[in-house]
């Protein structure tokens, strides 16, 4: 637990500096953007919230380094195979000039480092016929590596909307793995997962309620392409794992990518990067939450903002618990997948078709 503390703490720390430091850096870090179809904030916030998650596991990996007589490499290659992947989305936060695709790619090309130098090659899918092509053709695992935590990168990127929501849903993600990690004895991947859930935690001192500071792209980016690359690891290190135990696991912000896409690729002429209002956290907001809470007070609004990622911390439950208690059973993971996707497509169906009482509407612009 002292790794996860360290983290925790350093994290804290460093995303308070940041706050306090604002006046200085705000012309390059600040999310000054407060009109865009995407935005639910009110004042401009630091968007840098991903160097204090990157301080937080720095400082871990520092102190395994003092304390064993052995020097911990594996997670100081994680780090630094998870170099593009933060670069990019940091270099957006300061320049707002970095398309998703250039920010995909550079995850990609880390998911090929981690690759080679970590051994984290998605060989099997518990997927007959399909894990023997694996097995065999090295081209193939690859490509579908770089795709799959480029894609799982991104996902969390896209979930990472409101205050809380993507910092406490990559959290408890990292528990979960940290803990099938410690069933298995695996000392690497247990430390991984605390000192990043530690980091995160840290961050959502500053986070959540409030959205005192951003995780920002260079944040989800990095938090998405560790979560991916633990995942793939422990796959990749333990038979007895379920490959659909982590993708269980990130089925949340995997399949409101995928929805996401099929919608987009619906309504806005084949265009799959086409930015909307219309993901399942932003509905909740508009059909339901933002009703919660009285007028247009900026600080009325912030606490809408923070009440929404509660009831999708609930809907992650519903992958994560199944998860956790049947992670070797791959017949019982890929089922609790397609019940989760049936809960996600009917709540989305229900909030589209949600009609606010007009009594709630009048009282709302009374206020």
């Amino acid at each position: 637990m002292i790794v996860f503390l360290i983290a925790f703490l350093t994290s804290a720390l460093s995303a308070w500096l940041i706050i306090r430091s604002e006046h200085l850096h705000q012309h390059l870090t600040a999310d000054t953007d407060l009109d865009g179809v995407q935005k639910f904030h009110v004042v401009a916030v630091p968007r840098v919230g991903g160097l204090a998650i990157l301080f937080g596991m720095l400082a871990a990996a520092t102190w395994l380094s003092l304390l064993l007589s052995v020097l911990p490499y594996q997670s100081w290659l994680l780090l630094m195979v998870a170099g593009p992947a933060f670069f990019g989305g940091i270099t957006e936060d300061m320049t707002k000039r970095v398309g998703v695709l250039p920010r995909l790619l550079l995850t990609m090309m880390s998911a090929v480092a981690g690759y080679w130098f970590l051994g984290a090659a998605l060989t099997r899918l518990d997927v007959p016929y399909l894990d023997g092509v694996l097995s065999a053709w090295w081209p193939l695992s690859l490509l579908l590596t770089a795709v799959a935590v480029g894609g799982v990168a991104n996902a969390i990127n896209l979930v990472d909307g409101y205050n809380g929501l993507a910092g406490m849903v990559s959290a408890g993600i990292a528990l979960c793995l940290g803990f099938v990690g410690y069933l298995l004895g695996d000392s690497f991947m247990t430390l991984s997962c605390l000192s990043l859930a530690g980091a995160l935690f840290g961050f959502l001192v500053w986070n959540f309620p409030f959205g005192r500071i951003f995780l920002g792209d260079g944040g989800a980016y990095f938090v998405g392409f560790l979560l991916a690359e633990l995942s793939v690891l422990l796959v990749a290190r333990h038979p007895h794992v379920s490959a659909w135990f982590p993708m269980l696991l990130l089925f949340y912000p995997v399949f409101e990518t995928l929805f996401t896409i099929v919608r987009r690729l619906s309504t806005h002429s084949g265009s799959p990067g086409h930015p909307d209002a219309c993901h399942l956290h932003q509905m909740l907001y508009k059909r339901a939450v933002r009703w919660h809470v009285g007028s247009k007070d900026p600080q009325h609004r912030t606490l809408r903002n923070a009440f929404t990622a509660p009831y999708l911390w609930l809907l992650w439950l519903l992958s994560a618990i199944p998860a956790v208690l049947f992670w070797r059973y791959p017949v019982l993971l890929l089922s609790c997948c397609f019940m989760f996707a049936l809960v996600y497509a009917w709540l989305y169906h229900c909030l589209a078709h949600w009609k606010t009482p007009k009594w709630l509407i009048l009282r709302h612009r009374a206020e």
